[in-house]
This record gives C-alpha cells, sequence and structure tokens, in this order.
C-alpha cells in the first residue's frame, strides 16, 4: 500500500475535546525495501549510509515515494461518483490552475505546474473538489505528462458522460532543468479534448480565453 495522508478525529485520553490530526500511513514491507535499495545506492554512489546526515535518508525516501505514489492506491472514478448530482445546469465549468507534482516515470524527477479542467455537463455535475483530487490520483503515480492528461479526460468523460471535457496542463520538467537540455526556463503544455471542445471552435476559444 502507498503512502497516505489520513484525517482523523482524535479525542484526548483525559476526556479532552475531540480534533482533527493528520497522519501517515506506511507499508512496512515496501518501506523495508525501498530502505535496502536507497542504502545501496548511496553505497553505489561513494557515500557512508552510516554518517550522521544519512543515516535516516533511506527511511525518509521510503516514506517519500510512498507518499508522491498514493494515486496507484486510489480509484479516480470511485472518488467523482461520490459527489455526483443530477442538475439541469448546461454552461461550461472550469476548475483552473490546479497544482501538479508528479514524478517523471523516465528520470524519477519531478515535474511541476498546474493543471486547467473544464466540463460541460449533460445532466449531472460534480462537487468542485473532486476535480482537483482526480488530478492528484493521476499526478500521484510515475507519470509523462501527456498520459496524464490524457487520463484527466477520459476519466471525467467515462463517469460524468458530458457534453465535452477540456484538460489543459502546463508544467516545468526538472528532468530538463537539471539535467540534459539544462533549459532551466522552458515549460511543457499538453491538451486533450472530447465533445463539444473538439466541435465547436467558439466553445473551444472560450475555454483557452478563460484559462489565461
Amino acid at each position: 500500500m502507498a503512502g497516505e495522508l489520513r484525517d482523523e478525529l482524535v479525542t484526548g485520553t483525559n476526556g479532552s475535546e475531540a480534533h482533527y490530526a493528520r497522519t501517515d500511513s506506511y507499508s512496512g514491507p515496501v518501506t523495508d525495501t525501498i530502505v535496502s535499495a536507497v542504502t545501496a545506492t548511496l553505497d553505489a554512489l561513494g557515500e557512508d549510509p552510516n554518517r550522521d546526515g544519512l543515516q535516516k535518508t533511506p527511511e525518509r525516501v521510503a516514506k517519500a515515494y510512498q507518499f508522491l505514489t498514493q494515486g496507484y492506491a486510489m480509484d479516480p472514478e470511485a472518488i467523482l461518483k461520490k459527489a455526483l448530482f443530477a442538475e439541469s445546469y448546461s454552461e461550461m465549468i472550469l476548475v483552473k490552475d490546479i497544482e501538479i507534482y508528479s514524478l517523471c516515470e523516465h528520470h524519477m524527477l519531478p515535474f511541476i505546474g498546474k493543471a486547467h479542467v473544464a466540463y460541460i455537463p449533460d445532466g449531472h455535475i460534480v462537487g468542485l473538489s473532486k476535480i482537483p483530487r482526480v488530478v492528484d490520483v493521476f499526478a500521484r503515480r510515475l507519470q509523462v505528462q501527456e498520459r496524464l492528461t490524457l487520463q484527466v479526460r477520459d476519466a471525467i468523460q467515462r463517469v460524468l458522460q458530458p457534453r465535452g471535457v477540456a484538460v489543459v496542463i502546463e508544467a516545468s520538467h526538472l528532468c530538463m532543468m537539471m539535467r540534459g537540455a539544462e533549459k532551466q526556463n522552458s515549460t511543457t503544455t499538453t491538451s486533450a479534448m472530447s465533445g463539444q471542445f473538439l466541435e465547436c471552435p467558439m466553445t473551444r476559444e472560450e475555454f483557452m480565453r478563460l484559462i489565461h
């Protein structure tokens, strides 16, 4: 099981008022496997895994990777179905500037950016918070930006069956900034659309105008 954060209701042992606490949850076997691999990697790089600054690094890395890939254990369509409502609204709904933090599957380095997601409902709308959550589910996996864009579009299309979906993602990739081309000011933009966003130029232009 991937690492995750959970909100839990905690009651004080002395009868104090209940409060919410955020806790980490990680798989022991997965942590142990990654700890061994990171320890071997540090050794291969010429570092001393036992020196003060690195003694807990393998465990930290193990937990970080579990957290950053927790999307594998989540079902984006189930998330959408939890907040699906019948509604006659039929104009564009846009959630923009959704923060994205993902890992490039080629080098396991981060790419960071934002997503803009719109849909035109056809009898059903979804709770607004579910759209960023669906983006997070797919982003919290080893990814390429192109596939991430398509996955967000397709999940919304399958569950809501709207008149159209549009997704644009803009991101900076550390694998291109820190190594390889070493271009620090470049960004990558990908888009995926369906329905009216493909068929109607005016709808597509309205979406592009709104996100910029």
